[in-house]
C-alpha cells in the first residue's frame, strides 16, 4: 500500500456522453493516496474506425505518466495493427499492448520511467464486446443482473503466472513479482523487462494482455471497468447490483459511478489499504437504439442472481475467483 493522506481528497472528476447505441457516466476519484495516478478514457468513435466504442481504465504505480501515456495513445496503436482492417480485433489488442510497451520503451522521455500501470480496456465493435486486459483492474459485464466476467486479475501468485516470472529470472515472494511488484502483467515497470534471451509475452512482467470477446445480447445492460481501488471492496456481482438498482431507480451513470466510489471509500486507512486507494469508474449502459428510460424499465426485471444481501453493514469482502477465496470484516457504516 502507497503513502496515505491524513484526510481523504474526495474530490471527483466526472463526465458524461451518450449516443444512439450507449450511455457512458465516469468518474475518478484521489481518496486517500498522496498522488492522483489513475487515468481513463472514453471514446464513442474510433478515429478511423466511427462506430467503434473504446473505454479504458489505467492504474498507475509508481508514478502517473505510464497510466497516461496509455490513456492518450493506446487505442491508437490498436487501430495501427495490420490485424485490425482484417477484422481480426483480438490480435490487434494483444500486439497493440506489446507495441505501445515497446514504443515508451524507446522512448527518450519514456525509457527510464519506473513506473507502470495496469489496462483494462473494452472495444464495443458491431455485435462484439472485446475486453483486453493487463493486471488488477477490471471489467464486467450486466446480463440482466447477473455478472459476465470480462477480465480476470494478473496476479504472481496464479500459476501461470508464477511459471513464466521464474522461467524468466524473477521470483514471487509475499505475492509478488520479486517481493516488490503486486502485478504480474502491466505496461512500463521496464526494470522487469531486461531479459534479451525472452520474448515480450515472456518477461517477468509482460505488457502481453488476455482478452476475452463476448457477444453482445438483449439481455446486456451495461459494463463496469474500474480500477482494483473498486474491486478490493466489492465483489463483481456487489458492484452489478449496485450499480443495477440505481438504473431501476433512474439514477444517471455518472452519479451512480460517484456513489459506488463513495460507498468504497474508507472512513479511515487502519483496514489494511481497503478503500484508500484512488479509485475510478466508467460505466457503459446498453441503449441500442433506444432510450435510457427502456434500460431503466430492463433493470427493474427481477434478476436470476437474486438481492445481494449485506450491502450496508459490516459485509464480507471476497476476492477474485481466480485467486483463494478471503474474508475480511470490513467497517460499519450505513449507505445512503
Amino acid at each position: 500500500m502507497g503513502q496515505t493522506l491524513s484526510e481523504p481528497v474526495t474530490t471527483k472528476l466526472t463526465a458524461t456522453c451518450q449516443n444512439s447505441f450507449a450511455k457512458v457516466g465516469s468518474s475518478c476519484m484521489q481518496g486517500w493516496r498522496i498522488n492522483m495516478e489513475d487515468a481513463h478514457t472514453e471514446l464513442l468513435s474510433m478515429p478511423g474506425d466511427k462506430d467503434t466504442h473504446f473505454f479504458g481504465v489505467y492504474d498507475g504505480h509508481g508514478g502517473a505518466r505510464v497510466a497516461q501515456y496509455a490513456s492518450l495513445h493506446l487505442h491508437k496503436k490498436i487501430l495501427a495493427q495490420p490485424y485490425y482492417s482484417q477484422g481480426n480485433i483480438s490480435d490487434s489488442i494483444r500486439r497493440g499492448f506489446l507495441a505501445l510497451d515497446e514504443e515508451m520503451m524507446k522512448d527518450e522521455l519514456m525509457k527510464d520511467e519506473l513506473a507502470g500501470t495496469t489496462a483494462v480496456i473494452a472495444i464495443l465493435k458491431g455485435s462484439d464486446i472485446y475486453c483486453g486486459n493487463v493486471g488488477d483492474s477490471r471489467a464486467v459485464a450486466s446480463v440482466r443482473g447477473v455478472v459476465e466476467q470480462l477480465s480476470y486479475d494478473h496476479k504472481p501468485s496464479n500459476e501461470l503466472e508464477a511459471r513464466r516470472i521464474t522461467a524468466a529470472g524473477g521470483f514471487v515472494e509475499f505475492n509478488r513479482v520479486n517481493g516488490n511488484l503486486a502485478l504480474s502483467r502491466a505496461l512500463g515497470d521496464f526494470v522487469f523487462k531486461k531479459n534479451e534471451t525472452k520474448r515480450p509475452e515472456e518477461q517477468i512482467v509482460t505488457a502481453y494482455p488476455d482478452v476475452v470477446q463476448k457477444r453482445i445480447t438483449s439481455d446486456h445492460e451495461f459494463i463496469v471497468l474500474a480500477c482494483d481501488g473498486i474491486w478490493d471492496v466489492l465483489t463483481n456481482q456487489e458492484v452489478v447490483t449496485f450499480v443495477r438498482s440505481r438504473i431501476a431507480q433512474g439514477m444517471q451513470p455518472d452519479m451512480i459511478c460517484e456513489e459506488l466510489m463513495t460507498r468504497c471509500l474508507a472512513p479511515d486507512c487502519e483496514m489494511g489499504g481497503l478503500g484508500c486507494d484512488n479509485m475510478t469508474v466508467i460505466i457503459v449502459c446498453f441503449l441500442s437504439g433506444g432510450t435510457y428510460d427502456d434500460l431503466v424499465k430492463r433493470c427493474q426485471r427481477p434478476s436470476p442472481a437474486g438481492p445481494v444481501t449485506n450491502m450496508t453493514k459490516g459485509f464480507v469482502v471476497k476476492s477474485s475467483p481466480k485467486n483463494k477465496l478471503f474474508y475480511r470484516a470490513l467497517y460499519n457504516r450505513q449507505l445512503h
